[in-house]
This record gives structure tokens, sequence and C-alpha cells, in this order.
């Protein structure tokens, strides 16, 4: 593939047979064009390549939760996966490669692999120790990192090129040349980087994954000889995938606040449910609720070789025993308000089921927020319902303005039109006065604005009908301005 770069055309990414003939990333396409008469060019599109490359990772979630992808240098992708614990469900770590690279053959995609205890040993040689004699894929052994760098090139270490080129010049171009070396010698000559890489590499320094999505502890996995694509079939795998998964955490006292539900399709791609439950959960019945309810949209044409379950979020649940009294009554564990905002959260959209908390502020717009919709699912209110004076029970999204006539200038109105409608007023309270917040009035001073002030009013009409209006500033010394009115709710 070509990229255009500074002085002309390069080599962006080349597979497998330009390599071996010679084509290097970052040579100009004429020299490769030289190299190979025939030589098949196609435009590199980096967002295309980022997008399937994050599709892939995602595939490759059936072989580890723990996902990653790797891209050091333009042209050169790579997708890191800890494969901790996860080997023996595949027959071992040959066995896992050989059937990670069966499928990858089958998807005609090239891929060089290599399996170590560090994730820098993994990557030099799966990156270069096909040049130097180690097969497309090599298992390297607990212990043995140190032996299998030994004859790679420094720039195996994920060394910045100034750093490689001045262990080169050096005549240091070995990764087992700089066994020997004082760290102390390469730290004063190319600072931490050099020796940083190094420890990395060999297991001495930690080098956490961040994996993608995030990591979760708790999943339950099933795999099948054949793809599964009818229905019924998907939609026991998922009944016995809810089983496992409540085992396991009712075994760690824990319960799910967000699962999803993945599906790998023999065609190299990712089916997903999620589900949210607004307090942790580890009840089969609830769980697979959930899940069904999205099973019919899931398209798996070609059939699933593989289906996980995963908690995404968790948080403890201890065992607990029912009261008598609930036994007494026929309650049944989780018959309350939880699994009924889960299921109306699932089928509307998590936003859409909220509750109002309280705010403290005194403007009535600005004194209540939507959270979700039962305590403990991540917001609060910052404060506690005041009742100082009767509030109606809707309120507009905005103040609408009415045009007013008030009797006396500190009086509720005796007429008002909205929205081109006249209600004649039969009796009205007030005024209940709200001025501006002294912050607020602070930072309107200093920008030069003018101070807001509020009447409100309890207004009905000839028809019976109640509102709440406010005045908005005072009325002049001499009462002929014109303060404007506005219309901000409705009570029952």
């Amino acid at each position: 593939m070509a990229v255009a770069q500074q002085g002309g055309q390069r080599v962006g990414a080349a597979n497998m047979a330009a390599q071996a003939a010679g084509v290097r990333v970052g040579m100009m396409l004429t020299d490769a064009r030289a190299l190979v008469l025939d030589l098949k060019i196609r435009d590199l599109l980096p967002e295309e390549d980022a997008r399937a490359l994050a599709g892939l990772a995602d595939w490759c979630g059936r072989y580890s939760p723990w996902v990653a992808v790797d891209k050091e240098e333009v042209g050169s992708y790579g997708i890191c996966l800890d494969v901790t614990g996860c080997a023996h469900l595949f027959g071992g770590e040959a066995a896992m490669l050989d059937d990670l690279s069966r499928r990858l053959t089958g998807f005609a995609i090239q891929a060089q692999m290599a399996i170590a205890d560090s994730l820098g040993a993994a990557w030099a040689v799966a990156r270069y120790g096909a040049r130097y004699g180690s097969a497309a894929t090599a298992i390297v052994p607990v212990g043995g990192a140190r032996e299998a760098l030994y004859r790679l090139p420094v720039g195996a270490l994920r060394l910045s090129v100034e750093a490689a080129d001045g262990l080169t010049r050096l005549g240091l171009g070995r990764i087992g040349e700089l066994y020997a070396l004082p760290p102390g010698a390469l730290t004063a000559r190319f600072g931490r980087e050099v020796t940083y890489r190094l420890d990395q590499a060999l297991g001495r320094s930690d080098e956490p994954l961040s994996p993608r999505p995030a990591k979760t502890s708790f999943w339950s996995r099933m795999a099948f000889p054949e793809p599964i694509g009818h229905r019924d079939h998907i939609a026991g795998a998922t009944a016995q995938l809810v089983e496992d998964l409540c085992a396991v955490l009712e075994g760690e006292e824990r319960g799910a606040r967000r699962i999803e539900l993945r599906l790998y399709l023999a065609d190299g791609t990712v089916q997903r449910i999620r589900a949210g439950l607004n307090q942790a959960s580890r009840q089969p019945d609830h769980l697979l609720r959930l899940l069904s309810e999205h099973l019919p949209s899931l398209e798996a044409q070609f059939g699933a070789d593989l289906m996980i379950l995963m908690a995404g979020r968790s948080d403890p649940l201890p065992a607990g025993q029912r009261s008598i009294d609930n036994i007494a009554a026929g309650a049944s564990a989780g018959e309350n308000l939880a699994p009924l905002l889960d299921r109306l959260g699932n089928r509307l959209g998590t936003a859409n089921v909220a509750r109002f908390a309280p705010v403290q502020s005194y403007l009535p717009e600005q004194a209540a927020r939507l959270v979700p919709p039962l305590p403990g699912g991540g917001e609060g209110g910052a404060g506690q319902w005041r009742h100082i004076a009767r509030r109606p029970v809707y309120l507009l999204p905005r103040p609408e303005p009415v045009e007013a006539v008030a009797e006396v200038p500190d009086g509720p109105p005796v007429l008002f039109r909205w929205r081109g409608i006249a209600h004649r007023v039969r009796r009205g309270d007030g005024p209940e006065r709200i001025a501006p917040e002294w912050w607020h009035e602070m930072q309107a001073e200093a920008a030069g604005l003018a101070r807001e002030t509020r009447d409100y009013y309890r207004i009905e009409d000839s028809r019976g009908q109640r509102y709440w209006l406010y005045r908005r500033g005072l009325y002049g010394g001499d009462g002929t301005s014109a303060p404007e009115w506005y219309l901000h709710g409705f009570f029952a």
C-alpha cells in the first residue's frame, strides 16, 4: 500500500510476499517497483485500517477478555492479548495459536504471532522473529525471553528511531549485546528509554495491558463444534451461559450491573446484546429476560461457533436471607421495583428511565435534575426536597411570555393572554419573591448585567384552570414601567 509523504509516494504497508522480495515499509514507491515489476499498489487508508483492526480486535475476544490494539508505527499493526488462564480452553498454547492462525488464514489475513511471558518479548518475536530464523508462530517458554531476544535487532525493543540508530552506531545492533552492559552506562548515554524497554521485554518491569473494552473478571463461555444459527439453539445456549455466570457471581458474592452477550460468527464478525441493571443482581431469570428481548434482532446467518456472556460491571452483593414476613406473603426474592425498571430501560433506553432529584437552587427550573431511577445508581441529589411553598406539578421546559394586566403594581394579574387566548383571573395568590442567588448576583454585577427578581403568583382563571405566573423585574417608582410576565407551570 502506498502513502503520500514528503518527497513522494512511499510504501505504507507490505504483505509477506512483497517483504520477501525486498520491499520495506518507508521505501520509495519507485524503488519498490524496481524490485517487483508486477507490484500491485493500493492506497493506504488509515481510517479504514483502524476500523478493520478494531473489528479484528473485537473478534479476538473469543480467545481472551483482555484485548488491546497496538500500533507502533505507520503500516505496522498489531493486537495484544493477555491469555493468562485462557489457553487451557483451547487445549494449550500451541493449539490456541494453531486455531488462531487457521481462522485468520480463512479470513485471508496474514499474521505473525508469538506467545511469551512478557508483552515486550511477544511483541519482538512476533514482529522480528520470522526474519531471524523463527517461524510465523512461536511460543517462548517461561523464562526463555532472554534467549529468544538475543539475536534480534535492538529495534525489536520498541525503541525510538534515535535510540536505535545511536545503539547501532556504537556497534550494539543486537539485543543480546546489551545484556553485559551496566544499566548505568546505557542510562547515561541514552536516557531511561533503553533500559526501561529492555526490562519490559525481559519481564523485569511490569507492563500493564489496557484492554478494550474495559476488563471484566466475570464471564462464561460456550464453544460449539459446528456453528449454530437457529434461534432456539441460541436461546438455549444463552440460558446456560446466564446460569453459569450467575453461579460465578454467587461464588464471589457479586451482582451484575451491566452484562453483554457476544456471538462470534463464522464469518469473523461479532454480534452483541447489552443490558444494564439499576441494582446488582445475579438472578438467572431476570438476566435472561433482559437478554431474550433482543435475541430476535440478532443476525447470525453464518452461525456462531462461540458465545461469551460477561459482566462488564458488578457490585458487591452478599448473600441475604428473606424475612419471614415476605415468605408468608408469598413474595419471592427480587420482586421489587428494580426488575421492572431494568426491563423499561432495556426497551426504552436507560437514558429515558430516570427520576428527579433535588438540587440546592432557589430557581425552580434549576431545583431538580434527572438521575438514575434507584438510589446508588451512580448519581444522587445534592439536597433535600424543599416544601417552603406550593409548587405546580408541571413546569414548562422554558417559561413562556404572556401579556398580563395587573390592578396594582405588586398585585396578581386580573387578565393575561397566553398563546393568543385570553384568561380572566378569578382569584390569585402571591407574590412569592425569588431573588437572584447571591453568587450569581455577584457574577452579574461584575459582568454589568441586570439582576433578575421574580414575583410568582398562583392564578385561577374563570374556567377553573390554575397557573403559575411570575413577573420579572419590578415596577418603577412612578409605577409606569412595564415588567415582563411569564407562564412557568400548571397546578393540578
